[in-house]
């Protein structure tokens, strides 16, 4: 039977610095007023995590660093309602039991982006994971959902592992709607790591004219063709500029999709697309990329779109899982307890995984 003391205590991975994240016991949350306290079932490590771990400067740079240590990291996580604050049943429109997924980001509710709807880009901006002014992250046995966030139940028939999805799948449909593709597209996909195969998956029920996929990683170009890519390109062996001009008779892709993380992803979609095409860049970069701006400008007239989290994307990942049309078999490649913390961010790190899980015992 567990004492007192152990039922106010939980397991969690706590971030205090670059390189010193911590698996630590700390005090359970409760619920306040309109909130909601979750049990974990599962956590992505997200190759933002990863950068932030590693020190990577936008994270903790600068007067006003993004992490604001200590504080209990992860944003792709899932749970069950564990308990409910006063008012918060009402509130969310949930019950005790049931699966639910908060947004990554808490918005404000005062700002001038939540006010016109534009809430993922609220000028307050706290991200579950990266800063406690409003609640920790979901690597820990449980996580407290403060009132302003938006929650989504998640049926029971999507498996963990196409839940635990659900929030960079929300954000790979936001990325690949910002492209706009068209039935005559030639669309191209920078970057094969776990978003950019939601992306390729998401991309093909747009069936644009044609799909390309462009990694270093062979096994991850053979899922790209398994999720709909019609080419897929290994640029160490292969000429991908001379590839992508033989199939549009020269010009260049309509679409270039960035999400490689590299700084070589930025120069070479500027390369590859044609005059007057688009340009989405989603991905976070570790160091800064420097390029020739004026080939924006002078010499393409690009559309250059960003892509920032998953703006009311939550709810058309729910439905695409739950019907089938896109899968997490193949990107979940690894599962481990938050005990193992150590070797989970090494193995999420590396090229030997895809996409890495903690899942609270």
């Amino acid at each position: 039977m567990s004492t007192s003391n152990e039922a106010t205590r939980m397991t969690a991975i706590v971030c205090h610095a670059p390189k010193d994240y911590r698996v630590e016991s700390v005090r359970r949350p409760t619920a306040g007023r309109n909130e909601l306290v979750i049990r974990i079932a599962a956590c992505g490590i997200c190759a933002s995590d990863c950068k932030c771990h590693s020190g990577a400067k936008m994270f903790w740079g600068g007067p006003s660093p993004w992490v604001k240590a200590p504080v209990i990291p992860g944003h792709e996580f899932f749970g069950y309602v564990e308990e409910l604050g006063e008012g918060a049943a009402d509130h969310f429109g949930v019950d005790l039991g049931e699966r639910v997924i908060a947004e990554q980001i808490v918005p404000c509710g005062k700002c001038r982006y939540c006010k016109s709807g534009q809430y993922w880009m609220c000028e307050v901006h706290n991200i579950f994971g990266f800063q406690r002014e409003v609640a920790d992250g979901g690597m820990a046995e449980y996580m407290r959902i403060p009132p302003t966030a938006i929650v989504h139940k998640i049926p029971d028939g999507i498996s963990l592992e196409d839940a635990a999805i659900i929030e960079p799948l929300a954000c790979a449909i936001h990325t690949v709607n910002r492209g706009d593709i068209q039935l005559d597209d030639v669309v191209v996909i920078a970057g094969a790591g776990p978003l950019g195969l939601m992306m390729t998956q998401v991309a093909h029920l747009k069936t644009p004219k044609k799909l390309v996929v462009i990694d270093l990683v062979e096994e991850r170009l053979a899922l790209a063709r398994e999720y709909g890519a019609d080419i897929t390109i290994n640029p160490k062996n292969e000429d991908a500029l001379a590839i992508i001009k033989s199939i549009t008779d020269q010009y260049g892709c309509d679409v270039y999709i960035e999400t490689t993380g590299a700084p070589i992803g930025v120069s070479q979609g500027l390369d590859m697309i044609r005059k007057l095409g688009r340009f989405v860049e989603f991905s976070v970069f570790g160091s800064d990329t420097t390029v020739d701006w004026s080939i924006i400008g002078d010499r393409k007239e690009l559309d250059v779109r960003g892509a920032h989290l998953g703006p009311y994307c939550y709810p058309i990942a729910i439905d695409l899982l739950a019907r089938g049309l896109v899968t997490s078999k193949g990107i979940v490649t690894h599962g481990f307890s938050l005990e193992e913390w150590n070797e989970a961010i090494k193995v999420a790190d590396s090229l030997d995984s895809i996409k890495v899980l903690l899942k609270p015992r």
